[in-house]
């Protein structure tokens, strides 16, 4: 396999060079994946200063493992650490993330999670399929008839952060304005993030609490049937959330509830038309459906990585890290592992391997998982059942960073 010029393998110390802006590398992440499993699937991305792990088995295995976790500072202190303090320009998204899901740690991350989690089993998603089928066809209908539309920003923008708004509580009128909060807020989360980038982050995170807190004054007063007022009303060993730990837990579950979302109804669609595959072979039964979208999650995942903090002294693949260090684990890179599946850069529905690791697994799996799925599995069929001879109108304009992994753009005409 050849090594792109961009990427560089020294496979004795495991090193390598690689530049995550380079468009050629986030326009085709897998292809550098493919030539990491061949030389180097444990590996020093010395960019970026960390280990890096895409094995399937590894990364599996590091999701679960509790030597490891997604804080550090409920065990040790920054001085123990060598850790700098906080930056206080962004302080405000700094206090949104203090008690989100994605951070926390037992006991408190247990806590949150019960009171959240009864909302996205699947019996309790499922019944939302009906009013997700009627979204997404009248959607369809505001550009059937145009034979040409811009997919993300008329149909996978705007489904995600209905459902997810409508599940908690928020009105869906604000969805265009939560769209932006969200996407100002997660660029925190991304690699070589501009001073322009925390800033826009910090704005968002500050408006998007005092509003979030504005509805949670309003379900005080007025209990409604709908998770936010759960979360406020309901107790868990006699402790209630504070409102800060609300303010948290409802910005998590409406960024990651829409965001992955979005990216992965592009990805999907994109992906299928690439194949070549007729859509009614890939949507003829709910087995089949579900085959494709499974597929379509292990090739072209919408959230790359994962980082964890060794919590104690721990040696893995032959690599020892001391509590405190961090590592970083490629979910993408392990879906194409071809130690457990045959083929891997292929878009192969029929197979029947390993499940991916999209959602990640262990305590942190996405507790979104159901509804993600759900979305999927009914709108992707009505959109390729009311769009017969969907096509790529151009080529689709690929994000321009690295970690979340999606389009900007995607034409289509039919």
């Amino acid at each position: 396999m050849m090594i792109p010029p961009f990427l560089s393998i020294d496979a004795t110390t495991r090193h390598v060079s690689l530049d995550a802006s380079n468009p050629a590398f986030y326009s085709d992440p897998n292809t550098v994946y493919a030539a990491l499993h061949a030389r180097c699937p444990t590996f020093y991305w010395e960019q970026q200063k960390q280990w890096f792990f895409t094995g399937y088995d590894q990364v599996n295995s590091l999701l679960r493992d509790r030597r490891f976790g997604r804080q550090i500072l409920h065990i040790a202190s920054r001085e123990e650490l060598d850790l700098p303090e906080p930056d206080q320009h962004v302080a405000n998204f700094d206090l949104a993330e203090r008690y989100s899901l994605l951070e926390l740690e037992p006991p408190e991350h247990t806590r949150l999670r019960t009171l959240v989690n009864r909302a996205f089993v699947s019996r309790h998603v499922e019944r939302m399929k009906p009013e997700l089928a009627e979204l997404a066809n009248k959607l369809i209908d505001g550009f059937e008839t145009d034979n040409e539309v811009e997919l993300l920003s008329a149909f996978a923008d705007i489904i995600p952060v209905t459902m997810i708004a409508r599940m908690i509580g928020i009105p869906e009128e604000m969805g265009p304005q939560l769209l932006k909060w969200s996407h100002a807020y997660i660029r925190m989360y991304l690699f070589g993030r501009t001073q322009q980038d925390e800033d826009g982050a910090e704005r968002a995170a500050k408006e998007f609490s005092d509003y979030v807190k504005t509805v949670i004054a309003e379900r005080r007063a007025n209990p409604r049937d709908d998770l936010l007022t759960h979360m406020i009303h309901t107790e868990h060993k006699g402790q209630y959330l504070t409102e800060d730990e609300l303010v948290s837990t409802t910005i998590v579950l409406l960024n990651a509830g829409h965001e992955a979302t979005v990216h992965q109804i592009g990805n999907s669609v994109r992906i299928i038309l690439d194949s070549g595959r007729d859509p009614a072979d890939l949507f003829k039964d709910e087995a089949t459906i579900e085959r494709t979208i499974e597929e379509s999650l292990r090739i072209c995942a919408p959230v790359h990585i994962f980082q964890r903090w060794a919590l104690e002294p721990v040696e893995i693949d032959g690599i020892s890290f001391k509590r405190g260090d961090k590592v970083s684990l490629i979910l993408a890179a392990a879906n194409l592992d071809p130690a457990k599946f045959s083929d891997p850069l292929t878009f192969r529905p029929d197979r029947n391997e390993a499940p991916n690791l999209s959602f990640g697994a262990g305590i942190h799996f996405c507790i979104g998982a159901p509804l993600a799925r759900l979305e999927l599995n009914v709108v992707l069929p009505i959109l390729f059942k009311r769009l017969p001879g969907l096509r790529l109108a151009r080529t689709p304009v690929v994000k321009d960073v690295y970690h979340f992994h999606g389009l900007d753009r995607l034409d289509l005409v039919w």
